[in-house]
């Protein structure tokens, strides 16, 4: 399977990066905005794409994006597209830009000679040959998935394994609307059908949420789910719970509004089957760098009864920075020491008030022989103003994919803005 998945220049002269071709390939004059190490550059590849999320990279280097649907909370009510993305004369920028099929979600997929796709409560696949411009008839895979809650319905193709992370439906299995000081239910049934990783059968057509195999559990909603390349195992990373600051913007009164906006840490983990990561009963303390027990379950910030049989994260993000997507990267145009390790995208966040929000950003994580090596360093930043609310005035935008292309530059998806940028190492 292929999962392919800014500093300003000071001077209004296009930069200029090379393909794996050795064509030039002109970079924004500012970077789009965006900062990025030294040697780095940014273009606009793309613009005006309705909402798109997670992407994978055709052989022939065609771009393939899942845009979600717009309604909701978004209010427009039109539904999502596979979008596909062609740069033909090799100047770093989309001159096709072609709708394939509808779609929803944040799933997409590379192999077996198909492109998977999420589609609202399903999951779909089509016959598939890098290069072609139109899709044939949707062959589904899995019908009937839940709705409500966390349903993105992301998912990783391996071999002849689609695994499937189906989100939770609950913010910490409550039993009912989030009200102040309300025990989560124990136990929590939710557990039984979602808030896991499934494996499917990737070539078996019409299954439903009942023939997939529970691989793990205790995931609130890992909407980033990949593979490390190296060694076949899964990383995901894991949005963490809301509601640990005091009423009115939150649920807990014993902690303050600082707690509530740092913790939980959003954790990236690294699954093995049978592993349980611990929701709904516990989450990661950014103040105790350990699991606890949650409120709902007796918590205080402190204990940890009901977590001594739970998995730790591999490593833990600030709270409410919302992770979208991760990418191993296994290129080699950019420097060596962005080759052992990890991108990841950070949506941002929408609920640390009063504090700043966070996130809009891509980080690398450095992580060999199954574990992280060091901490975290920003490589793409400046996508929104300092606290700038989704949905308000002023420049924002909200990293939400990453994809790496076939020359080794490095895609990523604003689905707030509906652009994808690409980032290239120009040594300068």
């Amino acid at each position: 399977m292929i999962r392919s998945a800014l500093r300003p220049a000071l001077l209004a002269v296009p930069v200029v990066a090379w393909t794996g071709s050795q064509r030039a390939v002109p970079c924004d004059p500012d970077n789009a905005g965006i900062t990025v190490p030294a040697g780095f550059c940014v273009t606009r590849f793309a613009d005006s794409l309705q909402l798109p999320r997670h992407m994978v990279v055709a052989p022939n280097g065609d771009l393939l994006i899942v845009g979600n649907a717009r309604g909701g909370r978004g209010g427009q009510g039109s539904p999502g597209s596979l979008f596909l993305l062609r740069d033909a004369d090799g100047d770093g920028r989309a001159e096709l830009v072609t709708r394939l099929a509808q779609a929803s979600g944040s799933g997409i997929a590379l192999a077996n000679g198909y492109l998977y796709s999420s589609s609202g409560r399903s999951i779909v696949r089509y016959r598939y040959e890098a290069g072609q411009t139109t899709l044939g008839p949707a062959d589904t895979i899995i019908r009937d998935l839940p709705t409500g809650g966390h349903a993105a319905n992301n998912f990783l193709v391996v071999g002849s394994t689609l695994y499937l992370n189906i989100g939770s439906r609950s913010n910490a299995c409550e039993p009912g609307p989030r009200a102040p000081q309300t025990p989560g239910a124990d136990p929590c049934v939710e557990l039984e059908t979602r808030a896991g990783i499934w494996s499917f059968d990737a070539n078996r057509t019409d299954q439903t949420p009942a023939d997939g195999v529970r691989f793990a559990t205790g995931i609130r909603n890992a909407i980033a789910l990949t593979t490390d390349p190296r060694d076949g195992t899964l990383w995901a990373t894991m949005h963490g719970r809301d509601g640990l600051q005091p009423p009115p913007a939150g649920l807990w009164p014993d902690h303050d509004n600082r707690y509530g906006a740092e913790n939980p840490g959003e954790q990236v983990i690294h699954i093995l089957k049978g592993d349980d990561f611990g929701w709904p009963y516990c989450y990661w303390s950014m103040d105790e760098r350990a699991l606890v027990t949650a409120p709902e379950y007796g918590g205080d910030g402190t204990k940890t009864d009901r977590c001594t049989d739970r998995k730790p994260p591999a490593y833990a993000f600030p709270g409410h920075w919302a992770p979208n997507d991760m990418l191993f990267y296994t290129g080699t145009q950019f420097p060596a020491e962005y080759r052992d390790g990890a991108f990841v995208a950070f949506h941002g966040s929408w609920n640390r008030a009063p504090l700043p929000n966070e996130g809009f950003r891509v980080s690398f994580l450095p992580i060999g022989d199954g574990r992280v090596t060091g901490a975290h360093r920003d490589f793409a930043t400046d996508f929104s103003l300092p606290n700038q609310q989704p949905g308000r005035d002023g420049r924002i935008h909200r990293p939400a994919g990453l994809a790496q292309g076939t020359d080794g530059s490095l895609y990523v998806a604003d689905d707030f803005g509906g652009t994808i940028y690409r980032i290239s190492y120009t040594g300068r």
